[in-house]
């Protein structure tokens, strides 16, 4: 079957080590600059915000349309935990927004093409994949961080990005080593912290907005 597709999307492009994602215009005055110019993150707790605001409004919008849209099978117990998940990724995306203020990055575009959200298979993939991505994300970001309350913030999040990677991991597979994190946790316990380069790359297929990350890459 085909995928279903969010209309709202464009190609991503990538220039130099800076990964590059088309700001809509209507969010540009936030950083005073032309609609033409792709925006950059920033410097310093800004930077590292505007970062984590990316990643949550990819979730965010990726479990919006998984509970939109339903994949076949679903059962009412899965569809429970998918709004659940759905609900704190949104609140993610409310707290990072109010945080940021005017030096948000502003509305993302996503490019859920890859998706194919008739699918579990698919759908639940692709869940694990962001979920695991969104934990090493924070791990890698937090030594970058330098405001104490939002290094609280973000250890809280994450903390909750791993009960979801955890929930996915169980659902896709079951009992056993991948619902307790798997090869994500190495052999002292600890889990994987990725760099934002390596975090960017990831995501920016997924991502249809332009910017850059030139303080963070």
């Amino acid at each position: 079957m085909t995928a279903q597709t969010p209309s709202r999307r464009h190609i991503l492009k990538w220039t130099g080590v800076a990964t590059t994602l088309a700001i809509a215009g209507s969010f540009l005055p936030n950083f005073g600059i032309s609609a033409a110019m792709a925006a950059d993150l920033g410097e310093g707790d800004v930077g590292v915000l505007n970062y984590a605001y990316a990643l949550e409004q990819l979730e965010a919008a990726f479990y919006i349309q998984v509970v939109k849209t339903p994949y076949e099978g679903i059962t009412k117990s899965e569809l429970a935990n998918l709004k659940v998940i759905r609900d704190h990724e949104v609140a993610h995306v409310a707290f990072l927004k109010k945080a940021l203020g005017k030096a948000g990055l502003g509305g993302l575009e996503v490019d859920f093409s890859a998706v194919d959200f008739t699918s579990r298979k698919s759908v639940l993939g692709t869940a694990d994949v962001f979920e695991n991505l969104g934990v090493g994300a924070y791990n890698g970001a937090g030594k970058l961080i330098k405001n104490v309350d939002y290094l609280a913030a973000a250890g809280s999040i994450v903390s909750v990005e791993a009960r979801h990677a955890a929930t996915i991991a169980l659902l896709l597979r079951g009992y056993g080593r991948e619902a307790a994190g798997g090869k994500n946790v190495d052999l002292k316990g600890l889990d994987k912290a990725l760099e934002p380069k390596a975090v960017l790359k990831a995501a920016g297929p997924f991502i249809a907005t332009e910017f850059t990350a030139n303080s963070l890459v």
